[in-house]
């Protein structure tokens, strides 16, 4: 050691002090990570094990004789539910993020109809205020709105409460007996449209080649991104869907409602005439319509729903029992001698490979448990519930294939149509025996598309050019992106695709015993609402996911049976662990006021939402059997 550095230093001190304090933080860190890691796992254990406890028996939860149900779900209404990480919920709740939950549509009938049999159970109070659903959801809609009014003619009441109800909220508020909205609140009914971005401008200033492969006159997938409008041929189908979706949702709200005809339309329609003539009052246009019964404060809701349902044992609020704490006692034990029907949920966008349920639809997992039924001799039939607008075409015939085996096997299989079965989502329901679907079904858009860019243009610009050799008159390809695309790339592409429709004709014709010629006539891309699509023979019947169970247990000669979800099971420690991909907000954790946080986090999850829809083009060949104007 030189003298120099054997030398006590003010510097050095402060210097060797700075490292122990850092090196002391960074293991309290460590730490503590560690230590939340065994709470977490601990947590997880102790939860799982409990609800292994409960298996057997169904959960006991005390409810006051004369209570109401409250019908509070938080969160977007979806086929199937994704699995919850909890790191990653704290997580999101450290950054700010407040990503919406999901309620499953079956969750919610399954506890509305558990309470109109319970002899403890007075009522329901709707209270939807955090709950949403998107346009293509409309029969998960219709099918609660049916399970509400059944409650209703049981004989017990159903009170709306909110502060205001969206058009969706007020779909389900209209089966109330009486509805109360908050003196200050609104109601606005927008009806159905279809609007979207289109880039093809953007894209030509940018000087970005767009290249794109399709077959189907109605094929609108890529629209966005080779016009500045949408086609003639897009606007005609998508009306034709949207009218059916308004048309049944202003019958269900003016026969609810016990409304003359016309009345929600013209609410729709005249909401600026009607705004004028109360000036300006939202509260007021609505009860002036007959939309809603009473105008009062929360504290007067309330007292009005004391009244009717006694008060709680505390004096402040009404006899009641939250949705949640009610969906646990819902499941009751089975003896497991009964013969099953496996219910197969495919929700989401259909991917190549794997995916978690509830988030995407993977091939390779969806058609393990395909397999599973199968291979399950206590499986005797088989319900494939479609939620889906398609994607992959190869994952889509990767499914198909287990379809086809399950039905070698002997096993029959029900398709039942959710919201949403179109382009990939009708590949894999078209082998099944029978086709199930709603009225208010989105359907069809049998075709098939390829696109993607080029930026030869783009990077020339600024001065970036590619060239070489290759050995085949192929080789050029590889160079494609920066590079253009060869025309003869550009033809075997094509080709491709219109191989990929005569496939998908091919599939429909033979599982639907139609001639591919009609097949083509009635796909070429087109969406087709449910009610229309058994008209032209794409579907069976029209009905509900417990008519398709019911058709089933018909099939497969069943008197007695019991419904098993089968889904890929994860472990507590899978679920705490398989998703931990951390979000770029976890890093960037700009600002410290709420505005600014909600800010970055808004642009963040655009950022992700874009590239997780981006991911789901996975497809080997390319070719995609995918209704995005359907999403």
């Amino acid at each position: 050691m030189s003298d120099h550095e054997s030398k006590f230093t003010v510097w050095g001190f402060v210097k060797g002090f700075a490292k122990l304090v850092i090196g002391t933080l960074l293991l309290l860190q460590g730490l503590i990570g560690l230590v939340v890691l065994l709470l977490f796992v601990g947590v997880l254990v102790s939860v799982t094990n409990g609800i292994a406890d409960a298996e057997g028996d169904k959960v006991s939860v005390s409810i006051p004789d004369g209570a109401a149900l409250v019908l509070d779900p938080n969160g977007v209404l979806v086929e199937m539910t994704e699995e919850v990480n909890p790191l990653e919920v704290f997580r999101d709740e450290a950054y700010g993020i407040n990503e919406p939950s999901q309620i499953s549509v079956h969750d919610i009938v399954k506890v509305i109809r558990g309470a109109k049999d319970d002899k403890r159970i007075k009522g329901i109070v709707l209270d939807l205020g955090s709950f949403g659903a998107s346009m293509s959801s409309a029969s998960k809609l219709h099918y609660i709105n049916d399970e509400l009014v059944k409650f209703k003619e049981s004989g017990k009441k159903i009170v709306a409460v909110g502060d205001y109800y969206s058009q969706d909220q007020y779909l389900l508020a209209s089966t109330a007996d009486e509805i109360y909205m908050n003196d200050y609140g609104n109601l606005v009914v927008y009806g159905y449209g279809a609007y979207g971005p289109y880039f093809k401008s953007f894209l030509e200033k940018l000087k970005i080649t767009s290249h794109v492969f399709r077959v189907g006159t109605f094929k609108s997938a890529i629209e966005p991104f080779i016009r500045d409008d949408m086609s003639p041929e897009a606007k005609e189908a998508n009306r034709a869907y949207l009218d059916v979706l308004w048309r049944e949702y202003a019958n269900r709200v003016n026969t609810a409602r016990g409304l003359e005809p016309g009345t929600i339309e013209n609410y729709a329609n005249n909401l600026g005439p009607i705004m004028r003539s109360v000036d300006g009052d939202f509260a007021k246009a609505a009860l002036e319509t007959g939309l809603v019964d009473e105008l009062m404060s929360r504290a007067e809701m309330n007292e009005k729903l004391i009244e009717l349902f006694g008060k709680s044992k505390d004096g402040k609020s009404f006899k009641k029992v939250g949705f949640q704490r009610y969906l646990v006692a819902q499941d009751g034990p089975t003896d497991g001698s009964a013969p099953n029907i496996a219910v197969v949920t495919a929700a989401g966008t259909i991917v190549d490979g794997e995916a978690p349920v509830g988030r995407a639809v993977g091939g390779d997992t969806l058609a393990a448990t395909l397999k599973k039924a199968r291979e399950d001799e206590k499986v005797k039939a088989v319900v494939l519930r479609i939620d889906s607008p398609g994607g992959s075409a190869f994952a889509s015939d990767i499914i198909r294939d287990e379809i086809l085996a399950l039905k070698k096997a002997g096993k029959p299989i029900v398709a039942s149509m959710g919201s949403l079965a179109a382009s990939g989502g009708y590949w894999i329901a078209a082998d099944a025996d029978e086709i199930w679907a709603s009225p208010t079904t989105i359907t069809g858009s049998i075709g098939i598309f390829g696109y993607f860019n080029t930026f030869e243009n783009t990077a020339a610009e600024v001065g970036i050019f590619v060239d070489g050799v290759g050995t085949t008159t192929l080789a050029p390809m590889l160079a494609t992106g920066v590079g253009p695309l060869p025309e003869t790339g550009s033809e075997i592409i094509q080709l491709s695709v219109e191989n990929g429709y005569d496939r998908f004709l091919t599939v429909v014709g033979n599982g639907r015993g139609l001639e591919k010629s009609y097949v083509d006539e009635v796909g070429q891309g087109r969406v087709w609402i449910g009610e229309r699509a058994k008209d032209l023979r794409l579907v069976d019947n029209l009905g509900t996911f417990d008519d398709a169970i019911v058709a089933a247990a018909k099939l497969a000669k069943l008197d007695k049976y019991d419904i098993v979800d089968l889904r890929e099971k994860r472990t507590p420690f899978e679920i705490l662990l398989g998703n931990l991909s951390v979000k770029a907000s976890a890093a960037l954790g700009l600002g410290t006021s709420e505005q600014s946080r909600g800010m970055v986090t808004k642009l963040l999850k655009a950022v992700e939402d874009q590239t997780v829809f981006f991911e789901e083009f996975n497809d080997p060949n390319g070719a995609y059997a995918r209704c995005i104007t359907c999403e």
